[in-house]
């Protein structure tokens, strides 16, 4: 395990090695001490993705290396660009280029400036502020997921990139979209643009035959960092994975319930699945 504070790593045995990493940009759950945030724990947990590291913690026995970040989304969000600065959260111009995206405008940027409409901070937060959290969480964990990206790319000739998350069951209405029944399992590729149908199909496949209900790119296509790292055409597939989070944990306890195994049995299986056909393709 690396000892970095903004990430914990996870390798395979030596000789093991595969071509696939994962990183679980939101499970972080050290909150650094200047969080200065009017928010309770349970509603700062809510940002959270909850457990997801445990869920994939098997991935080195499979040949994956696993990256997850210590701090959590609310603090900085890995998966935004350093562009997506919410000008309305800070108490000066930034200095730097700013071009928001569209979950920007809803409060959820690089820093978030609300957390389902309710505001995190009692203040602006200065620019020295949001720069401290750049330096020392977002560039060290990107520092890290590129290194790691373009060593086993160029060591295998070949990468398959798992970027692993958990949504909340109201995420249609978090997005702002109309309301519908949410998957159990959400795969993101960016419509179609970072990762080959064959290891989209055996993803979903898999899923689909442990019992769970699977779309694509409805509502997550996937961000900023399958956005960076993938690349099919040069042998870089790179696709994003969502699991429902009542599919493994209870909403009022903030705890795994009894199909937190389930769950995790089915990504195991995924993750075996992955692991032939990288063998046989790699």
């Amino acid at each position: 395990m690396d000892p970095h504070p903004a990430y914990q790593l996870l390798r395979p045995a030596a000789g093991s090695e595969l071509p696939i990493v994962l990183d679980s940009p939101h499970s972080g759950t050290e909150w650094p001490a200047d969080f200065d945030s009017l928010l309770d724990e349970t509603a700062r947990r809510d940002a959270e993705d909850c457990f997801v590291d445990r869920l994939y913690a098997h991935a080195p026995q499979h040949g994956a290396t696993l990256l997850a970040a210590r701090f959590p989304r609310l603090y900085i969000d890995p998966n935004r660009a350093l562009t997506e600065i919410d000008e309305l959260l800070l108490d000066a111009p930034w200095p730097g280029e700013v071009i928001p995206s569209p979950k920007t405008r809803l409060g959820f940027g690089l820093v978030f400036r609300l957390m389902k409409q309710r505001p995190i901070y009692g203040r602006p937060l200065t620019v020295a502020e949001v720069q401290r959290r750049i330096h020392q969480c977002w560039q060290p964990y990107h520092d890290a997921l590129r290194s790691l990206l373009d060593d086993t790319h160029r060591r295998f000739g070949a990468l398959w990139h798992l970027n692993v998350h958990s949504m909340g069951d109201d995420a249609y209405k978090t997005l702002g979209l109309p309301e519908k029944p949410l998957a159990d399992f959400v795969l993101g590729d960016l419509d179609g643009t970072t990762a080959d149908e064959p290891t989209m199909l055996l993803i979903e496949t898999v899923l689909r035959d442990h019992g769970f209900g699977v779309v694509r790119n409805d509502p997550f296509k996937g961000v900023e960092i399958i956005r960076r790292s993938g690349r099919p055409a040069e042998g870089r597939r790179a696709l994003q994975i969502e699991v429902k989070k009542s599919c493994y944990m209870d909403r009022r306890t903030l705890q795994p319930h009894e199909d937190f195994a389930r769950v995790q049995q089915a990504l195991d299986a995924m993750l075996q699945a992955l692991a032939g056909h990288v063998r046989h393709h790699a």
